[in-house]
């Protein structure tokens, strides 16, 4: 099983289970949706900044992001730090750009990208950068005799 193999569940998948830390140490698990730069080595995640993963993620950066197969026979945990952008604060300003580059590729084209601006600076959205560090798991096609 080698890291690229693991790898290669992100790029297949869209959708994953963020893990990041309370302030107690215990794991906070939110259900979102994901876009893997492989070329960066880096998944991008769409988030509010009201929400507990994002004060947790400022408080301490280290984060897991679990995806899965279908049939939940396959599935790669990557561990990493993350850096987050700011909160959209212009309908053009950079992270609304990157917000759109980041929807483009997970669902393609928005029907009006200037009512998705608008509502990323009403949201206060902004998007979590994970690093991939370490990954693990069960490779697609794996032999689990």
């Amino acid at each position: 099983m080698t890291h690229d193999t693991l790898l290669e569940l992100l790029s297949d998948e869209r959708s994953g289970v963020l893990v990041t830390l309370k302030r107690d140490g215990r794991p906070q698990l939110s259900n979102v949706s994901h876009h893997y730069y492989p070329d960066e080595g880096v998944i991008r995640i769409s988030v509010t900044d009201d929400r507990a993963k994002t004060r947790n993620l400022r408080r301490d950066a280290r984060a897991s992001y679990h995806v899965s197969t279908a049939d939940r026979r396959a599935y790669t945990v990557v561990e990493g730090t993350a850096e987050l952008a700011p909160v959209a604060k212009d309908p053009h300003d950079d992270t609304v750009e990157e917000l759109i580059r980041l929807y483009r590729d997970v669902l393609g084209e928005h029907p009006d990208w200037d009512d998705y601006r608008a509502a990323m600076v009403r949201d206060r959205r902004l998007v979590v950068r994970l690093k991939v560090e370490r990954t693990y798991g069960i490779p697609k096609g794996a032999n689990r005799g």
